[in-house]
């Protein structure tokens, strides 16, 4: 009985870590994300004012 509680108790703490290893691989993902999008706006309004600053 003491190796289950002890098993259970293992598998919980793991348990708990492995959340917690996804939820900030989530966060980076989304500050990843966040860059992206941020780059590509700053790119097309550079592109629109080199289109636009030609004329």
């Amino acid at each position: 009985m003491k190796k289950l509680q002890i098993f259970l108790l293992a598998a919980i703490i793991l348990g708990l870590s492995s959340c917690q290893i996804v939820g900030d691989i989530f966060k980076a993902g989304v500050g990843v994300g966040v860059f992206i999008v941020v780059a590509i706006i700053g790119l097309i309004i550079f592109l629109i004012a080199r289109i636009g600053g030609g004329r």
